[in-house]
C-alpha cells in the first residue's frame, strides 16, 4: 500500500501562494522539495465526510493515470494535515515552478492572439484550435498533440472542468524557452462529489452507471456553444488529430496497472476502490473502445 504521510509539521514556504477557486492551498517543503498542498473544498450545503475529501483522491489518482498513459502530469502524494484539531486528507502536488519557471495558463496565451474575436476564457473548440495554430510559444503540431492527448485522457477520467485556466505552459527565464506544463488540476475527474450512496448505486445499477457515462460529465470544451459529450464526439471521429490521440492513448491502456494504482491508494475505502475501478473500466469499454474501433477502420 502507498505510504501514509503527515504534512502538519512541514515548513511553510514564505512568499508563495496559489490561486484557484476550489479549496485552500499552501506551499510547503517536504523531503527537500516544494509542494502545493491542496485541501478539500469546505462550506458545502450538505457536507459529508466522503464528498468533503473526494477531490483530493480524484487529483491524486487522475494525475497518476495521466502519467501511466504517457502524458506528463504533476507528481502527487496523499497525506494528512491537522487544522484546528481536525485531521484533513490533503493532496500534495510537487511545485513545477519551484526552480524559477513561470506558469502561463492557456487563457493568457489565448489573449495574445490579437486577430481573434474570442476572449481568453472562451472554450469553443474552434477558438482553441485557432489559438493552438497561431500561438508562438511552442511548436503548434506538438501543442496540438498535447491538447488532444489531454482531451482523450480527460474523457477516460470524466473530467468536467478542463477550462483554459487549468492547463498551460512553463517559461524558463534562464533559457528563454517555453514548453507545455505537466497536466495539473485534475480534481474534477472521477465524479469527485459522489458520496457513498451514489457510489453504491453506480456499482449496482447499470442505468445509474450509464447516466454518468453518456449524460454527465461532459467536457468543458464546447462545440457550437454546447459542452461536448465525450462519447458523441469521440465516436463521431470527425477530427483526425483527435482520432490519432484516441489510438495513442488506447494503445497505452493497462487496466492491471490502473487497478493496482487504485488498490494502493491510501485513505480510501473498499467501496471507493471498487467504484473507481468500475467507473474507469466502464469508460474504457463504453467510450474509448468504441472510439478506437471506429478510428481504426
Amino acid at each position: 500500500m502507498d505510504q501514509k504521510r503527515d504534512f502538519t509539521s512541514c515548513s511553510r514556504v514564505k512568499g508563495k501562494a496559489y490561486n484557484g477557486a476550489n479549496g485552500k492551498k499552501i506551499a510547503i517543503e517536504y523531503e527537500g522539495n516544494q509542494y502545493m498542498l491542496k485541501f478539500p473544498p469546505s462550506g458545502q450545503s450538505k457536507p459529508t465526510e466522503l464528498s468533503y475529501t473526494n477531490s483530493c483522491f480524484s487529483e491524486h489518482i487522475a494525475c497518476n493515470i495521466f502519467n501511466l498513459l504517457g502524458v506528463s502530469a504533476q507528481e502527487t502524494m496523499l497525506g494528512t494535515f491537522d487544522v484546528a484539531g481536525k485531521t484533513k486528507i490533503v493532496c500534495a502536488c510537487r511545485d513545477f515552478t519551484a526552480d524559477g519557471k513561470q506558469l502561463f495558463d492557456f487563457c493568457s496565451i489565448k489573449n495574445t492572439i490579437l486577430d481573434s474575436d474570442s476572449n481568453g476564457n472562451g472554450t469553443e473548440l474552434s477558438d482553441i484550435l485557432e489559438t493552438i495554430e497561431k500561438q508562438q510559444f511552442v511548436e503548434p503540431d506538438y501543442l496540438l498533440q498535447y491538447f488532444w492527448d489531454m482531451f482523450v485522457v480527460d474523457a477516460l477520467l470524466g473530467n468536467f472542468d478542463r477550462h483554459n485556466g487549468n492547463w498551460g505552459f512553463l517559461y524558463d527565464p534562464v533559457l528563454k524557452s517555453t514548453t507545455t506544463a505537466p497536466v495539473y488540476d485534475c480534481g474534477s475527474c472521477l465524479l469527485p462529489q459522489a458520496d457513498e450512496s451514489v457510489m453504491q448505486n453506480v456499482l449496482e445499477s447499470e442505468e445509474a452507471l450509464n447516466r454518468r457515462i453518456f449524460q454527465f460529465p461532459t467536457s468543458a470544451v464546447k462545440q457550437n456553444g454546447r459542452k461536448i459529450s465525450y462519447f458523441d464526439f469521440l465516436t463521431r471521429a470527425e477530427n483526425e488529430d483527435c482520432n490519432e490521440a484516441v489510438k495513442r492513448i488506447y494503445g497505452r491502456l493497462d487496466m492491471e496497472k490502473i487497478n493496482h494504482l487504485i488498490e494502493a491508494t491510501p485513505y480510501i475505502s473498499d467501496l471507493q476502490k471498487a467504484f473507481y475501478k468500475r467507473y474507469i473500466n466502464a469508460r474504457v469499454s463504453l467510450i474509448l473502445a468504441p472510439a478506437y474501433s471506429i478510428t481504426s477502420l
